[in-house]
């Protein structure tokens, strides 16, 4: 529930907080490490306190260059990444559809398609309808019939009232047989 309370991008800075916070807790065990390794040698290996100090020197002087070069090391990774980024093709989803308007090739099982080729093509998702057939996905609305019928008077209305049903019956059947 407390969660809901931040936004995205706090939740974001919040995630990068606790990632620095595990690199400094990293650092610092590395540290722990070199001094204790340092002082243990000291005592098994007979080494000098001097020689200890000036390897857990060393060991800070490193600790302390990767830290300072990891910013330019993620800005080289960020500079190369949009680098080779800017020279492959983006992936596009079209999952809701879409228009191909250049020369595009696609796998197509184990060959390679071409859409696009001759202009813009329609993508269009699919879906099976309530009778198992195969159509556009969302499509298929209904599907609207307009008859204009010029009357002289609520007679001659009538009398052509069988004309317009029976001229709606064969239209109906059209767009059913065709669908």
């Amino acid at each position: 529930m407390a969660g809901d309370l931040f936004d995205d991008d706090f939740k974001n800075e919040l995630s990068d907080v606790s990632v620095e916070i595990k690199r400094i807790h990293s650092l610092a065990d590395g540290v722990a490490r070199s001094i204790s390794s340092g002082f243990r040698s000291a005592l098994t290996d007979g080494k000098s306190l001097e020689s200890v100090i000036v390897g857990v020197g060393r060991a800070f002087a490193d600790m302390a260059l990767k830290a300072a070069f990891k910013p330019l090391e993620t800005l080289a990774g960020n500079a190369l990444e949009g680098l080779f980024a800017g020279l492959n093709p983006s992936i596009i989803p079209h999952a809701k559809g879409g228009v191909i308007a250049t020369p595009t090739y696609f796998p197509l099982g184990n060959n390679l398609g071409l859409a696009g080729e001759a202009g813009p093509e329609a993508i269009m998702p699919l879906a099976r309808g309530p009778d198992g057939r195969l159509g556009v996905a969302g499509g298929g609305g209904g599907v609207h019939v307009t008859f204009n019928v010029t009357a002289t008077d609520a007679r001659s209305f009538a009398a052509s009232e069988a004309e317009m049903s029976a001229m709606l019956l064969r239209a109906v059947r059209r767009g059913t047989r065709g669908s």
